[in-house]
C-alpha cells in the first residue's frame, strides 16, 4: 500500500497536529500517547512542541526527531470542519 505524503503540519490544542497529506485529506494526530517513548517527552514543553514543520514527505520538531508519514497516517482520523449546523466537509480538500 503506498501511503500518502505530509504536505501540511499545523500544531493544535492538547497536543495534536492538524496534518494536510498529498492525496487531499485533512487528518488529525494525538501527540500525547508518545509522550512516554523516550525523548518524546521533550515534547510536552508547548514551546517544543510547536515547532514542528513539514520535512520531505513527513514531519519532524526542531529537536531532530520524526516520525514515519505511514505512521501518522496509519494513527491519525479524519478531521471535518463545520461549515453549517446540518453539514460537514473536509477540511482539506
Amino acid at each position: 500500500m503506498n501511503y500518502p505524503s505530509v504536505v501540511r503540519v499545523e500544531p493544535q490544542s492538547e497536543f495534536c497536529l492538524r496534518i494536510g497529506f498529498d492525496n487531499g485529506e485533512c487528518r488529525k494526530f494525538d501527540v500525547k500517547p508518545l509522550f512516554n517513548c523516550g525523548r518524546f517527552s521533550e515534547l510536552r514543553d508547548v514551546s517544543v512542541f510547536e515547532k514542528v514543520r513539514v520535512s520531505f514527505d513527513t514531519i519532524e520538531w526542531d529537536n531532530g526527531l520524526d516520525l514515519d508519514p505511514e505512521y501518522l497516517y496509519e494513527r491519525s482520523e479524519a478531521c471535518y470542519q463545520t461549515k453549517s449546523p446540518d453539514e460537514t466537509e473536509p477540511a482539506v480538500q
